[in-house]
């Protein structure tokens, strides 16, 4: 693979400035402050600024990478104090344009949001300033406690912006707790080995769904199936009654479906339905609620930033919940799996625990070959943005349909989240990958594995990534003690039009466990055919329909394992009643 290079310095400066034709001498500034009224403390935090043009939401629900995106902009506040404003002018840093001076005349519609830091003194000596998870799942522009205004309209013209004040004056209210029902259980646990690490009381959550028959047989323990993904406000996809028949039908455009709503409303009570069936297996299933100061979950391993989430999810919270709802707590016993986020989660805590957990499905895995993270070797590659090339620019792509229709590249994507927050604090998804495999720096925070404005990569950051993160690498590394324990454990799903290309590196996997393992590994890799973000191994429908099922999907799998693996005297039948 060829390696990419930086682009010239005259070049970047092109892309930081981007004033073309405009005029130099216009005078763009806001000025933006919170009122008493939203809080009387001293806040510390990442100051937002945004304009839409765009009447159908509110400006802080209208931005994203995608080419329907509205504009922010966004600095660092410390000591703010009611009614003290703050200026943004055209030096501050912005996206989809990186200054205020290049912004179109025209009427927009503006708010601002201060997404509130807190300080956290680390058991490593480092004092830092994130964002606390407020129930939320880290949701920068819904987040309890974060002050905003309301937007109302203003008019850019060619010459700047005039007498603009953007007073915060609401506060994003708390989330209320789920409540537990027949079915569905809620639970937390004070991790101590988190809590040591940063400094205060930090707790793990899990939504727990029973089994039928509960209650009936207090004699039956029960295996664990583990469903990791992204921050769960509740059990997900479980109903017990029927879709409301006068339900108004919703359009889903991420599917192209027409009434979406009501198919989701059906699929969780037929899961329902399937659930209480007299041949369906008893078992427990979790949802965890693990986010951090950095992103909406942990990723379910120990890292230098965040702390031993790995360790404290394997050996506090399932034990504890294994012991509340008579769980057999033996690794035989527990099972992985989980769609993008949840899928790379799913394969590293089995490759992490090899014999605490009996096999993992992962579906659409973030990159699990840094080779192919994404479209980079962080490696090989000098630069993650641009495509080396003497006369050409040309930036790397980051999301495509599966028909390869481009919508955003990697450049955009991680110049919104530097807007968001700097020192991998945007609380995105390149940041958090940071937050998770980098080391610590010097000044507390993630070291960056590339320049963020540049693209630049550090190959010593890269070389940390490959020795602990990469899974692939790993297992090529150590299957000579892992590979007895992984047998028959690691089923890997990706559709081969994956919108953000990680069925590459699901590729480079596949080659190592299908030619060099010894011995051979034993489990599955399939791809679905122009299938996208997140195939989970169903070739008979539709990821609208499959993403919905993979409580039940894998359970004939599962049971095979099960059969074929438990040990002998294990307790394969006080789970099996009707």
């Amino acid at each position: 693979m060829k390696k990419r290079i930086s682009l010239p310095f005259a070049l970047l400066m092109v892309f930081a400035s981007c004033q073309s034709d405009q005029d130099k001498t216009s005078d763009k500034r806001i000025n933006v402050s919170f009122s008493n009224t939203a809080s009387s403390d001293v806040l510390d935090g990442r100051l937002l600024l945004m304009f839409s043009n765009n009447e159908a939401e509110e400006p802080r629900f209208q931005i994203n990478d995608g080419l329907e995106t509205q504009l922010i902009f966004g600095m660092n506040v410390e000591g703010m104090e009611a009614g003290k404003n703050i200026v943004f002018d055209e030096t501050v840093f912005g996206y989809p344009y990186p200054s205020l001076a290049d912004v179109p005349a025209g009427e927009y519609n503006v708010q601002a949001l201060l997404h509130v830091y807190e300080t956290f003194d680390l058991s490593t000596g480092h004092s830092v300033k994130l964002p606390m998870d407020n129930g939320e799942g880290q949701q920068w522009n819904k987040s309890p406690g974060n002050v905003y205004s309301q937007p109302f309209k203003i008019t850019i013209t060619d010459r700047g912006i005039k007498n603009v004040d953007v007073v915060m004056d609401q506060v994003i209210p708390p989330i209320e707790e789920p409540e537990d029902t027949e079915w569905v259980k809620h639970i937390k646990v004070k991790s101590e080995k988190l809590s040591e690490f940063w400094g205060r009381d930090i707790y793990l959550g899990a939504h727990v769904l029973l089994p039928k028959g509960f209650k009936e047989h207090p004699e039956a323990k029960y295996p664990l199936m583990v469903f990791h993904g992204h921050f769960p406000s509740d059990f997900g996809g479980f109903s017990t009654t029927p879709p409301d028949p006068n339900m108004k039908p919703e359009y889903s455009e991420r599917f192209d479906v027409e009434g979406y709503n009501i198919i989701q409303a059906q699929e969780s009570y037929d899961f329902y339905k399937r659930w209480i069936d007299p041949d369906f297996p008893r078992f427990l299933i979790i949802e965890i609620q693990h986010p951090t100061p950095y992103y909406d979950d942990s990723y379910a391993v120990n890292s230098a930033s965040q702390g031993p989430y790995g360790d404290a999810i394997t050996y506090e919270l399932i034990p504890e919940i294994e012991r509340q709802f008579r769980g057999m707590g033996e690794g035989w016993s527990r099972f992985l799996y989980g769609g993008s986020t949840g899928g790379w989660e799913a394969l590293a805590v089995q490759v992490k625990y090899p014999d605490e957990y009996n096999g993992c499905f992962a579906a659409c895995p973030d990159p699990i070959d840094f080779r192919a993270y994404c479209l980079t070797n962080i490696y090989e590659d000098e630069n993650a943005y641009y495509y080396p090339s003497e006369h050409k620019t040309l930036e790397v792509p980051a999301h495509r349909d599966y028909l390869g229709q481009i919508q955003s590249t990697l450049r955009q994507g991680n110049h919104l989240e530097l807007v968001l927050g700097d020192k991998s604090r945007s609380g995105q998804q390149w940041d958090i990958w940071e937050a998770t495999y980098s080391p610590q720096g010097e000044d507390g925070y993630p070291v960056r594995l590339w320049d963020k404005f540049s693209g630049d990569i550090d190959h010593k950051v890269a070389e940390y990534w490959k020795e602990n993160y990469d899974l692939r690498y790993i297992l090529e590394r150590d299957w000579a003690k892992l590979g007895d324990h992984l047998k028959g454990k690691i089923h890997i799903y990706c559709g081969d039009m994956d919108n953000y290309y990680l069925n590459n590196a699901v590729y480079l996997m596949e080659d190592f466990l299908e030619s060099t393992t010894e011995p051979y590994y034993d489990g599955e890799v399939a791809y679905g055919d122009r299938a996208e973000h997140c195939w989970n191994g169903d070739p008979d429908q539709p990821n609208a329909i499959s993403r919905m099922r993979y409580n039940s999907m894998y359970v004939p799998k599962i049971m095979k394992r099960i059969a074929e693996s438990a040990p002998k005297g294990a307790d394969l039948t006080s789970w099996r009643y009707k």
